[in-house]
């Protein structure tokens, strides 16, 4: 099986875990500066991530949101906003944790799409 399968596997499995929550077209999901205690799977549409007017990524479906603020405990460095109409899993805290202490796949998941974003911030800023 391909990383890729394996990928959307896993996003296939986690989409089905939680019943989807819509988010209408322009729904500001985080902003930056809150607290942040839940991590989100984009099961359909699209949302943008910015730094003030600035936009610094775009999560389509299937993809995930979120996360630096479960692992490192800091308020949210972004803000978020649904592109078009939504539909995101909220995964709180202690199921985040659960998964990341149980799912090797999960972690491998949420590390890759950290690197990805860093590289692609890497390419952006050189």
């Amino acid at each position: 099986m391909s990383t890729v399968q394996s990928t959307n596997d896993l996003f296939a499995m986690l989409i089905q875990a939680k019943p989807p929550i819509d988010f209408p077209e322009g729904t500001v999901i985080f902003s930056k500066g809150d607290e942040g205690d839940t991590m989100y799977i984009v099961a359909e549409g699209s949302v943008t991530l910015s730094n003030g007017d600035k936009t610094v990524g775009k999560v389509t479906a299937p993809g995930l949101f979120g996360e630096l603020a479960l692992i490192d405990g800091s308020l949210r460095s972004l803000s978020a906003v649904a592109d078009a109409n939504t539909k995101l899993v909220v995964l709180p805290n202690n199921l985040f944790w659960i998964l990341i202490h149980d799912t090797p796949y999960f972690s491998k998941l949420v590390l890759t799409t950290m690197a990805e974003r860093l590289r692609d911030h890497d390419e952006a800023t050189t």
